[in-house]
């Protein structure tokens, strides 16, 4: 996904009028100069909008309500330049409900110890000032995200972009159409869930779509539309012409014909994901494959067999790393496919793939475009990208459906090179060896109810995920090298005591 939405973060600065007008001049011009310096730092992907300080609880409440009734408004940063005292937040905390970050900052970075005095405390009051607000966030019980640090700091900086781009995610999830070609796959429990409750916490909307509209526009995409996807196809993969070039070319020109009608469908409707089902396909001659891989380069959200809740994940990964894409980084639909147990544990790895749709923003090197029968569906032979993971540190993630609320659990994995070649198994695939290894991690994904479909990442990290599932009232299960079978079951018993 090359670009962020836009969204925009407003940046409130705390005090009181008790200080004085030249105090308050300085807060406002010091709290303009972090602003500007955030925006200029190339780090940020979205602008920061300052504010003037807020001083009353009328202020506080207007400036709240204005930016929850934004809807290009993200979030909120909060700072307390000096002491503002927390009973004026109440009020318009009270109307919030959009991420917020409070930034625990000073704008000096050192003491200045030969002219440190009381006017300069006055002044630089975040140390405590900060803790006023953070008793009443955490009193109201307000969802938050905490970072302290040097505002001129670059792993400051990284650290409020990373959240930014959650907040971002977040935003847009409220108005994210996730399109359904065919419905759940038949008899399938951890891919369905209810839709409603998942509209209601997060703001997907997971309308149906019948396959055959789908058809009839496929079938009216134009011979010249087609040449120019086939040549761009040429442009940008290896094409695999194989023993019958004729045969692979004409299954190639059906796949363009797939994502330039799918593209113009979605597009059309307003949806940003979208799921397919095998089961389901009146009307095409292909199982999309090649133009799924596509429209998820380009930042769309994808799911097979109708596993609508996977599609967002990945779409809202699509949105948290917009603009990070590239030279095998990236974000994807996958599967946990089939296991390699070697001769130990610690040998243990995970195969990962799909039947066709994996990502190429996470292949190593060029994706071949091939054309191989697929032993599913009851269709002709699909086109599809064929390449290996970029070996990198990644997560897999999945959001499951529990009746009375959601669960978002992670796993932290370590994407390596295959030993040899897959001569054989013609599609992209992933080997990764998860934390704290594969016996444990799969134990552990097992006794959480994890689904067989995950949303992978190698740039979204396992903290921006879980800043998420803070912003969106999700449960968040962490498996990763400190996780063990007892803390990790224990965990799961806390837990639905909490979210009953």
């Amino acid at each position: 996904m090359k670009s962020m939405p836009a969204y925009t973060i407003k940046f409130l600065t705390g005090s009181q009028d008790l200080y004085g007008d030249e105090t308050l001049a300085q807060v406002a011009s010091n709290s303009k100069k972090v602003v500007e310096a955030l925006n200029q730092s190339g780090l940020m992907p979205c602008p920061i909008v300052w504010t003037p300080t807020v001083l009353t609880p009328e202020g506080i409440k207007a400036e709240l309500e204005a930016a929850q009734a934004d809807q290009g408004c993200a979030g909120v940063i909060a700072w307390m330049h000096t002491f503002s005292p927390a009973k004026m937040w109440i009020a318009g905390l009270s109307v919030w409900k959009k991420p917020l970050l409070q930034l625990n900052t000073q704008f000096n970075r050192d003491l200045p110890y030969a002219d440190i005095d009381m006017d300069f405390m006055n002044l630089n009051q975040s140390a405590h000032g900060d803790r006023e607000f953070g008793f009443i966030t955490a009193r109201m019980d307000i969802p938050r995200t905490v970072i302290a640090g040097h505002w001129g700091n670059t792993h400051t900086q990284e650290r409020i972009a990373r959240w930014m781009r959650v907040a971002c995610a977040v935003a847009d999830g409220k108005t994210l159409k996730i399109a359904r070609f065919g419905d759940n796959m038949r008899e399938v429990a951890v891919t369905d869930g209810d839709k409603v409750a998942a509209m209601i916490r997060y703001g997907w909307s997971v309308p149906y779509y019948g396959i055959g509209d789908l058809a009839e526009r496929i079938r009216s995409v134009s011979d010249a539309d087609t040449n120019r996807m086939v040549d761009l196809y040429a442009a940008e993969y290896a094409i695999q012409d194989g023993p019958d070039p004729a045969y692979t070319r004409t299954h190639i020109r059906e796949q363009a014909r797939i994502e330039i009608a799918l593209r113009s469908f979605l597009d059309e409707i307003g949806a940003k994901a979208f799921t397919t089902n095998f089961q389901d396909l009146h009307g095409l001659t292909q199982l999309p494959g090649l133009a799924c891989q596509r429209l998820m380069a380009d930042g769309y959200g994808f799911a097979g067999e109708g596993d609508w809740k996977t599609a967002a994940l990945v779409r809202t990964f699509k949105v948290m790393s917009a603009g990070c894409e590239g030279k095998g980084f990236g974000n994807s639909f996958m599967e946990d496919y089939t296991y390699h147990f070697g001769n130990a544990d610690r040998d243990a790895l995970v195969l990962g793939a799909h039947m066709l749709e994996i990502c190429p923003s996470i292949a190593e090197g060029k994706a071949r475009l091939e054309v191989h029968p697929l032993g599913i569906g009851d269709r002709d032979a699909p086109a599809r990208l064929v390449f290996d993971a970029k070996p990198a540190p990644a997560i897999c993630a999945a959001v499951t459906d529990f009746g009375n609320h959601f669960r978002c659990i992670i796993n932290k994995v370590q994407v390596v090179k295959p030993e040899g070649p897959f001569p054989k198994l013609p599609v992209a695939r992933v080997l990764w060896k998860p934390e704290p290894d594969m016996i444990r991690a799969a134990e552990a994904w097992i006794y959480a109810g994890g689904g067989h479909h995950t949303a992978f990442s190698n740039i979204v990290t396992a903290d921006m995920v879980r800043d998420w599932a803070e912003m969106t009232g999700t449960e968040c299960v962490l498996i990763d090298n400190s996780t063990t079978e007892a803390s990790l079951r224990n965990e799961l018993r806390w837990n639905a005591s909490y979210w009953r």
